[in-house]
């Protein structure tokens, strides 16, 4: 790929020449995208920021590496997934959450909530709906996990997503496959924006969640993009269920709220380089 096709590569040869404005533009241009295929990976915020830093970093300092032979965000998704797909268990991961068990838990009774009605509590039914969505990815092993969010929810042809996971272009169309018919076959019996015959409902799920702790009534786990996304829950359910039923799961996930790197991830990493002796961001 040429200079003139990718806008980030000039950036790179100036920060490769010291250029610490061209490392911060490099760094605002991949952060958010990052740390999002982090939480997608390992649902946990925190674990997804300390991802997110590391991953940053080791882009910064590998930026010499960088030939020119993909898009320069191809090639930061490519050092993104070699770190996340060894990168230690979440603490989502750690509770070993299968198809079957999730669902199990879907189905628990929950307790009466005291509160049922209010913004709040409509900013905790669409953390419930993205906590929920991001639990179901956490049913597949990484790689199948990997495969299911660069192509099916990031749409990625198989050819950049097979660059970016490192092997054939054969090889990820049959784990995105097999992924894609895991989800579709859960989503489609359990989940009831999905289906509207289901009965599993994130209104319903609140209660649970503020229970074991994984929602609170005024804190958005997920971000702030989680309250502008909760007006809007009702319109993308129906949105959903106008699709043909194969294509509604994809379209849940790509309705997610924007999901933005904390600023403690970007001021971590200009420490990280000044303390090594890089060259750090303006």
């Amino acid at each position: 790929m040429s200079v003139a096709e990718d806008p980030h590569a000039t950036f790179v040869t100036r920060a490769c020449a010291g250029d610490g404005s061209a490392v911060e533009t490099l760094i605002k241009a991949v952060q958010n995208g990052i740390y999002t295929l982090a939480i997608r990976t390992l649902w946990c915020p925190e674990d997804a920021a300390d991802a997110t830093q590391e991953i940053l970093m080791r882009i910064v300092t590998h930026l010499s590496s960088f030939r020119g032979e993909s898009r320069f965000t191809s090639w930061c998704y490519s050092v993104a997934v070699n770190y996340l797909r060894s990168a230690r268990m979440s603490r989502v991961e750690a509770a070993g959450y299968s198809f079957e068990t999730f669902e199990t838990e879907l189905h628990e009774a929950a307790p009466t909530a005291e509160v049922t009605t209010g913004p709040e509590y409509d900013v905790a039914i669409e953390e419930v709906k993205v906590g929920c969505t991001l639990g179901i990815l956490q049913c597949l092993d990484r790689e199948h996990r990997l495969a299911y969010i660069l192509g099916e929810i990031m749409e990625l042809d198989h050819n950049e997503a097979s660059f970016i996971t490192g092997g054939t272009s054969a090889a990820f169309r049959q784990r995105l496959s097999r992924a894609r018919k895991a989800i579709i076959q859960f989503t489609s019996r359990v989940c009831g924006i999905i289906d509207a015959r289901n009965t599993c409902r994130c209104a319903n799920r609140v209660p649970y969640a503020l229970q074991k702790g994984r929602v609170r009534l005024g804190h958005s786990t997920f971000g702030e993009g989680v309250r502008a996304s909760a007006a809007q829950f009702d319109a993308i359910q129906q949105e959903v269920r106008r699709l043909e039923e194969l294509r509604r799961a994809a379209a849940l996930y790509r309705a997610h709220p924007v999901l933005v790197a904390p600023h403690s991830v970007r001021n971590a990493l200009r420490e990280l380089l000044r303390t090594a002796g890089e060259s750090p961001p303006a």
